[in-house]
């Protein structure tokens, strides 16, 4: 008789585990891999085209430059007015410095995609350091690592709402990314194998402050095993928008997180969450 009831018990353990796990929401095991675009050949309109593409894809520029305040809105403000005042600007002394025009606004963009504290705009800086350091991440490292020709077509792109004529090289053959033959098997991309790792690969800590980032675009991180269930931090970041916290706006977190990530890194960050510090 006991042993029918150890295993009736045991039957139900696993239905009730299962249950939960259904309940949960599902994430992708495999991320889409990155789209291969053909380069070679493209002229001035096509990057043009790319770079916007990239800055509201790829480059992730619309999370921090758009109307929240947290960066500056490149695509409501007068560009060529803004940049004629950097020109002038007697604190900037970085890599434009000595160019004219459109080459100016080149040198800036790119000096600004690669190393973005060499000029802060003012005002845009990272709280506490009197606008010395920005926010902003270097583009061309992990997380977004971008390559030079996609940190061109974004300059190009972006001379061009400024009225200049883009000044930006062309790519060569030898600059576009080689598509896998077909029937082939990418290489997938690493996993990140701590909570640190998973941190850095998502960006968390360029919109929330995570022990000392100090970035304000959406809640700060530090205690909040305090405040929520690990459920609902999963819950928070594969659904974002269901739930806002107060002072926050909607449709800043990306809503896709689950195709992004693997169910090991979801797990990865939860738990370096849940153990910050107040």
């Amino acid at each position: 008789m006991t042993f029918f009831r150890v295993i009736g018990f045991s039957v139900l353990v696993l239905l009730v585990y299962t249950g939960f796990a259904n309940i949960l929401p599902q994430v992708q095991s495999d991320p889409p891999s990155e789209e291969v675009v053909e380069t070679s050949g493209m002229d001035m309109p096509g990057m043009i085209a790319y770079g916007e593409k990239l800055f509201s894809g790829k480059g992730t520029c619309t999370l921090c430059h758009n109307d929240l305040g947290r960066a500056p809105d490149l695509l409501a403000m007068d560009l060529a007015a803004d940049f004629s005042e950097r020109q002038e600007d007697a604190g900037y002394s970085g890599a434009a410095t000595g160019k004219e025009g459109a080459a100016w606004v080149e040198a800036y963009l790119h000096e600004s995609l690669v190393d973005p504290s060499a000029y802060v705009v003012p005002g845009f800086g990272k709280k506490g350091t009197n606008d010395t350091q920005s926010p902003m991440p270097v583009v061309n490292a992990p997380p977004i690592e971008m390559d030079d020709v996609q940190m061109n077509a974004l300059i190009a792109f972006l001379q061009d709402r400024a009225g200049f004529e883009p000044t930006v090289a062309l790519p060569s053959a030898a600059d576009t990314p080689v598509a896998p033959p077909a029937g082939s098997v990418e290489a997938p991309e690493p996993l990140a194998a701590n909570g640190v790792e998973a941190i850095d690969k998502f960006f968390c800590s360029g919109c929330h402050d995570l022990e000392g980032s100090e970035a304000d675009l959406g809640p700060a991180l530090n205690g909040i095993s305090a405040r929520m269930t690990r459920g609902e931090v999963m819950s928070a970041i594969l659904e974002p928008n269901a739930v806002i916290a107060d002072g926050y706006e909607a449709d800043i977190m990306p809503a896709d997180f689950s195709a992004q990530m693997h169910s090991s890194e979801l797990i990865l960050i939860v738990d370096y969450l849940m153990g910050l510090p107040q």
